[in-house]
């Protein structure tokens, strides 16, 4: 008997399977083919999988071998392509046992082989080389330049918005070669006005957190994991996106320190960077000799988007009244100057919007969704000034300010009036997490001119901080020799422990809205089993209606997330009428909304199904339900930080191996921003913000399987004392009061999962939520909400 090689065998083995492969992609798989997208690695491997084989067009092998070692690669790429289909350890030992494969095969070799069978391959053909090639997968970007060389087609043509503010790098009075656009305004404020958005008009990107980073040669964009989908829809090919949190993804600051040579210059627009930021971002660069640019005379998006650019908000503002408020501002203003006292102050510089606008009983319409207005305002020990646009103040209101003792000025004249102060001396305390750089950077060069008019130099010793390169603390750095107090603002904490008319507000306003998400939800299943075609706009719009029915709503607190199937996965989804679903009953629907009213504001969400749920979903949103319910029955002991809280809220997930990318909660603001700090209940554990008597959070623990479905489920929460019948080491005991009463729905409820506790916890919950709602409703609203509250 003649013997045979193992090689000789594969390599009959897998040609035959080539040619079977062939005929039968000839006859079926050839529309998938065409269909696939020709710059998607995802796609490729998704059509590998249904056809069992890798189209042959991508293989890059030549026809005409110049030697025999180059035939046989030649031949050998589709067959290690058959082997690896068949098995990766078959396709390993046919790498191992042939001559060098062509260079071109191995880069699209990684596309089919664990990484681990790679290695192997690739030493073997540099040793064979004598060179250090090595086998990559390779990004979608490259890919996509070596498809369009080879197959003779032009790359698409560098952006039009990019190359602008590239020539701009150039211009004598720039000369930089990189520049950052981050999300914020000069406010650092999470919803911006229109004319503010510079990175969505330079990007595409329409979600709200996201950091674009251009240089000479590259364009990348960071954004976290709620984006990460409406990301890879929204960006263009110019832009790579850079997934925040994911294992190996550089940081903004690691990214440029590695792609720009050393000694280059990075420039900012410093009024829409914090100056802990901005302070941040020139040390880590300066690791690699570049330097920081603080542009501030113009900015760079602003200069392209031209004409075109929206006009600067001009809404009136209006009086929060006392009824409301709770707290009149003369009060308001005698607290932050006892605060500014015990620190050894005499001013204080409030640039977050939604502070000024508490503290002078103030709100507003500059921004969507936010009851704020653009302004700063300055607290001296005797004085106030509030720095606005005067067209905004109503005759009303400029008596409510006279008679706190209020003065304006315009809101440009922010930046003289600090260096004035610094100038003259003033001791200023300056939240530098929050007060943008611009600010900081004219108080420090006011500083010096003040120290050398006294004749001294300004350079502190021990533990003091220079007037150029101020030290911050969770408890702030005092410098004597130039006046500085850098630490957290005296109103952010008082803002957000709620009084007792704020909480009164925001418990009345809960159950108007909750009355109009009743009817709303009525209205809406009896469309979907009437098989009425409704798009998720539509059905947003709907909800919109319902709620201006109720008294006092203002606005939606923020765009409404109306997401059914696939779309509820993205987790701040946002419908547009041109890229929409339809609402169905073949999969769950997520809408998470919210409203400003004028005593309070509300943000809840619901998942439900109006067909029949699939075991998998009814596991998944029974799983997010326990841990909501876990949150909400916490006990806690006084002076706790919200992050220690959050692995009650994911346990649940975690037993069967399932998580999701956003925290647990934020903040909520009393007829203020949706969003609010300093507390929250996160994974990230830098906030060490102690939850507190009178706080307002949200508990809205989710899941959301990519391309399939999303489910979460969202009260907000009031921070209470609770009594117990001991009292370790003589402190308090907190917990939780629900504000939000809408059904959740029950069908979509695994009982086999839940504990009788658990059951018990929604039934007791039903059961108020129709003892609070019912008497806003009647008819069919109110039949609706009697059978959503029946007992499990």
């Amino acid at each position: 008997m003649t013997r045979v090689s193992r090689s000789s065998v594969l390599m009959l083995w897998c040609w035959g399977g080539i040619r079977r492969r062939r005929w039968w992609m000839g006859k079926r798989a050839s529309p998938q083919i065409r269909r696939a997208k020709a710059d998607s690695p995802a796609s490729s491997r998704m059509l590998s999988r249904r056809v069992g084989f890798l189209p042959l067009p991508l293989l890059q092998v030549s026809s005409t071998p110049s030697s025999p070692s180059r035939a046989v690669s030649t031949l050998a790429a589709p067959m290690a392509f058959e082997a690896a289909r068949l098995s990766p350890s078959l396709a390993a030992a046919f790498v191992s046992h042939r001559a060098p494969l062509a260079p071109p095969f191995l880069r699209r070799l990684p596309l089919l082989l664990p990484r681990r069978f790679l290695r192997a391959s690739a030493s073997s053909s540099s040793a064979s080389s004598g060179g250090d090639s090595r086998a990559v997968a390779l990004p979608s970007s490259e890919l996509r330049k070596r498809r369009n060389s080879s197959s003779g087609t032009s790359p698409p043509a560098e952006d039009d918005k990019l190359r602008s503010l590239r020539r701009l790098f150039a211009r004598p009075d720039i000369a930089i070669d990189a520049y950052i656009v981050p999300s914020q305004d000069a406010h650092q404020s999470e919803f911006i006005a229109e004319c503010f958005m510079r990175r969505t008009y330079l990007t595409g990107f329409t979600g709200s957190a996201g950091t674009a980073v251009v240089t000479k040669n590259n364009a990348a964009f960071w954004t976290d994991g709620r984006y990460f989908l409406q990301a890879e829809k929204e960006l263009s090919h110019d832009w790579t996106l850079m997934r925040s949190g994911n294992h190996g993804v550089p940081t903004t600051i690691e990214w440029l320190n590695d792609v720009l040579p050393s000694g280059c210059r990075v420039g900012i627009d410093p009024f829409l960077f914090s100056s802990d930021a901005a302070e941040e971002l020139k040390n880590a660069i300066s690791n690699k000799n570049h330097e920081l640019i603080l542009i501030r005379d113009l900015n760079l998006v602003d200069e392209i988007w031209g004409e075109s650019r929206p006009e600067p908000p001009k809404e009136p503002t209006r009086v929060h009244g006392i009824k409301y408020a709770g707290v009149d501002v003369p009060s308001k203003l005698s607290f932050v100057r006892s605060q500014l006292a015990e620190n050894g102050c005499d001013t204080v510089v409030i640039s977050m919007l939604d502070e000024v606008a508490w503290l002078l009983n103030m709100r507003g319409s500059d921004v969507p969704h936010s009851p704020v207005f653009y302004s700063y305002l300055i607290v001296e020990m005797s004085t106030a000034t509030l720095f606005v646009d005067s067209s905004k103040v109503s005759e009303e209101v400029l008596e409510h300010l006279k008679k706190a003792g209020v003065n304006l000025k315009p809101y440009e004249a922010i930046l003289s009036d600090v260096e004035r102060l610094a100038e003259k001396g003033a001791k200023l305390w300056l939240d530098s997490s929050s007060v943008n750089a611009a600010i900081v950077s004219v108080f420090r060069s006011g500083c010096a001119r003040y120290m050398k008019k006294r004749g001294k130099t300004g350079r502190p010793t021990g533990k003091e901080s220079s007037s150029d390169e101020p030290t911050t603390s969770s408890h702030g750095v005092q410098n004597s020799a130039v006046n500085g107090l850098y630490q957290v603002s005296p109103v952010t904490l008082a803002k957000s422990i709620k009084n007792e008319a704020e909480i009164r507000g925001m418990k009345n306003s809960h159950l108007r809205d909750a009355a109009a998400l009743a009817e709303f939800w009525c209205w809406l299943e009896e469309e979907v089993h009437k098989n009425v075609v409704l798009t998720e706009v539509q059905v947003a719009e709907n909800l919109l209606e319902f709620r201006r029915k109720q008294d006092g709503f203002i606005e939606t607190s923020f765009d409404t997330i109306s997401g059914y199937g696939a779309n509820g996965a993205i987790i701040h989804y946002r419908p547009t009428l041109d890229s929409c679903s339809s609402i169905g009953s073949d999969n769950l629907f997520l809408l998470d909304s919210g409203a400003q009213y004028v005593d309070g504001t509300t943000d809840i969400t619901r998942t439900v199904h109006f067909g029949e749920p699939s075991p998998r979903q009814k596991e998944c949103f029974t799983r997010v339900l326990q841990g909501h319910i876990a949150l909400d029955q916490a006990v806690f002991p006084e002076r706790t930080p919200g992050f220690v809280l959050d692995v009650l809220a994911r346990s649940s997930l975690w037993k069967i191996g399932l998580d999701y990318r956003h925290g647990t909660g934020h903040g909520v603001g009393a007829a203020l921003n949706v969003h609010e700090g300093p507390q929250s209940i996160s994974y990230r554990y830098g906030n060490l913000t102690a939850l507190q008597k009178g706080m307002i959070v949200s508990n809205e623990p989710g899941y959301y399987e990519d391309n399939s479905f999303g489910i979460r489920i969202e009260n907000l929460l009031l921070v209470k004392e609770v009594n117990l019948a001991n009292s370790f080491g003589g402190i308090s005991y907190l917990g939780f009061e629900k504000l939000t009463f809408v059904p959740i729905q029950s069908k979509l409820v695994d009982l086999s999962l839940l504990s009788p506790s658990e059951i018990n916890w929604v039934n007791e919950y039903h059961e108020q939520v129709w003892e609070k709602v019912s008497p806003f409703l009647s008819g069919n609203s109110r039949d609706w909400l009697w059978d959503n509250t029946r007992p499990l």
